[in-house]
């Protein structure tokens, strides 16, 4: 019987939709802004596919930090060992892992974002691996799953997975909100690992020839960009050349909206993005993959939610990435939170990579737990 440790962060992601780039010290700014969680409904997509292991046993937290979404599922192998304040925070991610490795565990299975991550490594160390069902803004470090089904596969196949040292990064959230990207290495995790089901750390480019190339995608999308058409632009160096090649700047780490090469929405949270496309008859989505993880859509970008990419239409997401990010990208992900929508991307997508230049990428999702 595998003894697994489950923690869920309710509030982790919440500031993703409301354009705050992150949850940390911002629960009740993003509740404010009209947030609603999402942890749990992606913590329970996990545990659903969990059901039929019967050699699995948990210990959890009470209430949303665990045992209402183990609950949901339908699964009744757990033990509380640990029962958190009515408003949760990062002391309650530390007490509970301390309760639940106090237990012992082979796994600590857990529901968040890098900071959840920071959290529960500051006390399991590398004594005991962990693995992430990801549900925060940013996810930079690699002890995530690539979305909650492969992360119940990997608890499924747990003794056949391999420990990976994997990177646990600390992102300073001021200095993101601000358009920053300051991150730095916080420790070193044990992570298990089934290939192409864990996101790896994200990587940034920061090349002499990259800015050319950035350039000549952004001169490239300025000829083909149509009147009349809303633009909404994903975060990103090569989405913010796009820009400001079209002479406006561009929010570094968050989402703008372009109409007849004027901008019409600066570091737009869902809801305005909503609003905006509510009556346009043409919209059109452009993004860039995270470096190496290879994520399109939902990480980082969660503004950009489910509905709105159903008012574009797949077929007006256009993908922009320079060739050195796709060499070291071997597949795209995509995480939207909606599986049926993920589905619909196909195999493969068009990436703009240079001056009238395009290759296509694998677009890969993990296959169905058994």
């Amino acid at each position: 019987m595998k003894r697994i440790g489950f923690i869920v962060n309710p509030v982790a992601g919440m500031g993703g939709s409301v354009g705050l780039k992150g949850t940390d010290g911002n629960v009740e700014e993003a509740k404010r802004r009209g947030a609603v969680p999402h942890a749990g409904e992606r913590a329970q997509r996990a545990l659903e596919k969990l059901r039929m292991a019967k050699n699995l046993c948990y210990l959890t937290c009470a209430g949303e930090m665990g045992e209402s979404a183990l609950a949901a599922a339908g699964l009744e192998n757990y033990e509380i060992v640990y029962t958190p304040a009515d408003d949760t925070s990062a002391d309650d991610t530390r007490a509970a892992a301390r309760a639940i490795l106090g237990k012992g565990v082979d796994l600590i299975f857990f529901c968040g974002g890098d900071g959840t991550a920071r959290d529960i490594f500051s006390v399991a160390g590398r004594d005991v691996p962990m693995l992430g069902i990801p549900a925060g803004v940013k996810m930079y470090s690699g002890v995530f799953a690539v979305n909650p089904d492969a992360a119940a596969e990997l608890v499924i196949g747990l003794d056949k997975a391999a420990l990976r040292d994997s990177e646990v990064m600390d992102v300073d959230e001021d200095a993101y909100r601000a358009g920053t990207l300051d991150t730095r290495l916080f420790g070193i995790a044990r992570t298990p690992v089934i290939r192409g089901m864990v996101a790896v750390s994200k990587q940034v480019y920061e090349q002499p020839d990259e800015e050319r190339i950035k350039a000549e995608i952004a001169q490239f999308m300025q000829e083909v960009m149509l009147p009349g058409a809303l633009y909404i632009i994903g975060a990103g160096t090569t989405t913010e050349a796009i820009v400001r090649y079209l002479g406006h700047k561009k929010t570094l780490l968050g989402v703008d909206v372009l109409k007849n090469g004027r901008l019409v929405a600066v570091d737009a949270d869902e809801q305005t993005l909503l609003r905006l496309t509510d009556r346009e008859k043409d919209v059109r989505i452009i993004i860039s993959p995270i470096g190496a993880q290879g994520f399109i859509l939902g990480r980082g970008n969660q503004q950009i939610s489910p509905a709105i990419v159903r008012r574009a239409g797949i077929g007006h997401v256009i993908v922009v990435a320079t060739p050195h990010k796709l060499q070291d990208t071997p597949e795209l992900l995509v995480d939207s939170g909606d599986p049926e929508l993920d589905r619909e991307f196909g195999d493969s997508i068009q990436v703009i990579c240079g001056y009238r230049i395009a290759q296509r990428k694998m677009v890969r999702q993990p296959s169905p737990v058994k």
